[in-house]
């Protein structure tokens, strides 16, 4: 709307106004979908987890750079046993002590409060039926069902569930002028929490997942092919459009061909 307006000579309130009209009367622009306020209210719960979430990593990383300066290395260590290690590396260091204990306080409140965030996530996800059934999915848990649930709204808007791939941005972008046509990467467009999350359930379907399903089998054919990444890519593309048809038509992951074409 800026550089279209740029054009004009004279700038005045008047002809913003004026041009404005005239670009909405070509039908350059499109009415966008306005969430459900429940769905506003699933995203905001969604991203205060996640920023709670960035920043206790952030405040573990930081603790696990500054100790190694003093030659003092955390390891390999879960969530839980985070705190105990670090104080068990400065047990005899009272000045480093003093130094990282504010850090660890603010550490273990931020835990605590994730805890709170995702047991609410995990009771709304119990009373919600389009999440259970997305969750028949491999790979997908509770924080991608809701994400889904939350980023789609009403699966209604979308002609086909084939659009729903295009709409995360994990469609191949396209530059056609003249004599050039080249397809690039993907267009990374649209809602990026989704399109991490269908990534990260894609990866574990592939990567860490022990069961098989026809759908695990055609995205290990594509990573033979074209390499591991693009085949995640490619997975987390079709699980957005499978789920949007489970969604749409109240059924399950069926995990076989047969029971598909049934």
């Amino acid at each position: 709307m800026r550089a279209a307006l740029k054009a004009q000579i004279n700038k005045t309130d008047r002809n913003d106004a004026r041009g404005i009209a005239q670009m909405m009367r070509a039908g350059l622009y499109r009415p966008v979908h306005v969430k459900t306020l429940r769905s506003q209210k699933l995203r905001m719960l969604l991203t205060h987890r996640k920023l709670l979430q960035s920043k206790a990593i952030a405040i573990e990383n930081d603790l696990r750079a500054t100790l190694r300066n003093f030659g003092l290395k955390v390891g390999v260590v879960g969530t839980v046993k985070f705190e105990a290690r670090i104080k068990e590396l400065v047990e005899n260091l009272s000045d480093l002590a003093m130094l990282v204990e504010p850090l660890l306080v603010v550490r273990r409140a931020l835990r605590e409060q994730i805890g709170i965030l995702h047991r609410r996530l995990l009771a709304i996800m119990r009373n919600d039926d389009v999440c259970r059934r997305l969750m028949t999915v491999p790979g997908v848990g509770p924080v991608v069902a809701l994400t889904y649930r939350a980023t789609v709204d009403v699966p209604a808007r979308f002609r086909n569930s084939k659009a729903v791939g295009a709409v995360f941005g994990l469609t191949p972008s396209k530059y056609q002028s003249g004599e050039i046509d080249r397809t690039g990467g993907i267009s990374r467009c649209g809602d990026e929490m989704m399109r991490a999350m269908l990534y990260e359930a894609a990866h574990i379907m592939l990567v860490r997942s022990t069961k098989w399903s026809w759908l695990k089998v055609w995205a290990m054919q594509i990573a033979r092919r074209r390499g591991l990444k693009k085949a995640i890519v490619a997975l987390a593309r079709r699980m957005a459009v499978i789920m949007h048809r489970i969604w749409a038509n109240g059924t399950e992951f069926r995990w076989t061909r047969e029971a598909v074409v049934a």
